[in-house]
C-alpha cells in the first residue's frame, strides 16, 4: 500500500481566494522584464565602450565619475521632491500605508515593501461589515499579494480613505 507524504487536500481554487483567477482582473505577468532583454549589437557597443574607457587616463576617468555621481544626485533630488497630484497616506500604531506618484509603500512594524506603479497588477480595499480595520491589498501581475490592515480611530475614516485611494489610482495607476 502506498502513502504521500503531505496532506491530502488540494489547494482551493478560484476567484473568492484568488483575485488574479477572473481573466483581465489583472494584467498578465510577463515572460522577462524588457530591461533585461538586450540585443548583441548593445553588448557590443557596451564592451567597446569598456575598452574605450580603459584607454584613458585616470583624472578624466575620475572627473568623469564626479559629473555621473552629480547627476545621479540630481535624479533622486527629482524623485525626493513632491508631485503635484494627489497623496494617499493611512496609519495606525503598527501599519502604514502611502501611495502617492512613486508607487505605493507598505509597512507593518520594521517590515517595509516598495511597489513602482509598473509592478501593481491590482489595489483591492476590503471594509469588514463590523469593526474598524480597513484591509488593502496589493495585488502583483505574478499572482502574488500583500495585504496590510489599517486600524481607523472611527468608521468614519473608511470612506476618506477610499476616496482618497481612488484619486490616487485615478491619477497614477495604468490599466
Amino acid at each position: 500500500m502506498e502513502q504521500r507524504i503531505g496532506s491530502g487536500s488540494q489547494p482551493l481554487e478560484g476567484a473568492g481566494f484568488d483575485p488574479a483567477f477572473i481573466p483581465g482582473l489583472t494584467s498578465p505577468a510577463s515572460a522577462a522584464p524588457e530591461d533585461a532583454k538586450k540585443t548583441k549589437e548593445e553588448e557590443g557597443d557596451l564592451a567597446g565602450s569598456a575598452l574605450d574607457d580603459a584607454d584613458e587616463p585616470d583624472a578624466e576617468v575620475d572627473a568623469e565619475a564626479d559629473e555621473e555621481a552629480d547627476e545621479e544626485g540630481d535624479a533622486e533630488a527629482a524623485d525626493d521632491a513632491p508631485a503635484d497630484g494627489p497623496v494617499f497616506e493611512a496609519a495606525d500604531r503598527r501599519a502604514r500605508i502611502v501611495a502617492d506618484h512613486k508607487g505605493v509603500r507598505l509597512s507593518l512594524d520594521d517590515q517595509e515593501c516598495e511597489f513602482r506603479w509598473d509592478e501593481i497588477g491590482a489595489i483591492e480595499t476590503d471594509v469588514p461589515r463590523f469593526g474598524k480595520r480597513l484591509t488593502i491589498t496589493v495585488h502583483t501581475p505574478d499572482r502574488r499579494w500583500y495585504p496590510i490592515e489599517i486600524e481607523a480611530t472611527a468608521r468614519s475614516h473608511f470612506k476618506e480613505w477610499d476616496e482618497q485611494l481612488d484619486a490616487v489610482l485615478d491619477a497614477y495607476f495604468e490599466e
